[in-house]
């Protein structure tokens, strides 16, 4: 019994460091002018992206939801539009990034689990955008959106690929397990 007791609390523990990294990266990102307006670079998914390997899908929907909490929390967008299409992107991108990591476990990388998160957030968003804002003239910004966040995702995928495979960081976690 305590040594499930004592798992979950390190399960917890883990969650809310990568939530507060989260957060600590979306402020950064927020201070960061923008290419397109609302046009994140995605920093802050990087712990989701770690959290997908070391976390169970349940704790990975967790962080992706305290993510956007707080993002729209520091943003003040709470009860906005721009919430929504967070909220549903972010959720778009997380039921991708499980779905593909559960499907083919260790067969994919993080670059790859990146690009795929990436293109279905900004998917969703788009069609956000088309279906509740912009209307048909919304199809016009899918272009730049599109190619902005495959670049982005690469770079991400990349740098959380490299971090992963050389953080001590890292390997005390999955040692610990």
């Amino acid at each position: 019994m305590k040594s499930a007791s004592n798992n979950s609390k390190k399960t917890l523990n883990l969650v809310s460091f990568l939530s507060a990294l989260c957060l600590f990266l979306s402020l950064i990102e927020y201070i960061i002018p923008k290419p397109i307006p609302f046009m994140r670079m995605g920093f802050a998914n990087f712990p989701i992206l770690i959290g997908l390997y070391l976390l169970t899908p349940q704790m990975v929907f967790l962080l992706i939801l305290i993510k956007v909490l707080g993002q729209a929390l520091i943003q003040g967008t709470l009860l906005s539009y721009v919430f929504l299409f967070s909220f549903c992107g972010s959720f778009a991108s997380g039921i991708a990034m499980v779905l593909l990591s559960i499907v083919f476990k260790k067969n994919i990388s993080l670059l790859g689990l990146s690009v795929f998160g990436a293109l279905a957030s900004n998917a969703m968003q788009i069609l956000l955008a088309v279906y509740f804002v912009f209307g048909d003239s919304g199809w016009i910004i899918a272009s730049p959106i599109l190619i902005i966040g495959f670049i982005s995702s690469i770079i991400l995928g990349l740098f959380a690929q490299t971090f992963f495979e050389k953080s001590i960081w890292i390997k005390k976690v999955l040692k610990a397990d």
